[in-house]
């Protein structure tokens, strides 16, 4: 699978998508009800760690161990790598 990230200049994305089978398998961004409690306080970069925990842990209740990072022409850097950073530390290998 391929774990994709998009930023905007408020919002962060991320979604893990099967490109065999054309299936996103797991999605997570700031705007989850989940995760829009938890983003009180806190900066744009631990908002996108905190976004790619909730997609690795997602994808773990899968059984997805493993992804390719996709930073989608974005440089790997603040928010990207937080979010890089937030699913490494969820469990995830890539």
């Amino acid at each position: 699978p391929r774990l994709s990230v998009f930023r905007s200049n408020a919002h962060i994305y991320a979604q893990a998508i099967d490109d065999v089978n054309q299936v996103t398998l797991a999605a997570a961004s700031d705007l989850d009800a989940s995760v829009k409690g938890d983003v009180a306080g806190k900066d744009k970069s631990e908002v996108a760690k905190l976004v790619g925990e909730i997609v690795a842990k997602k994808l773990q209740e899968k059984q997805v161990k493993a992804v390719v990072f996709d930073r989608n022409g974005f440089i790997y850097h603040g928010r990207i790598k937080a979010v890089a950073e937030g699913a490494r530390a969820g469990g995830l290998e890539f």
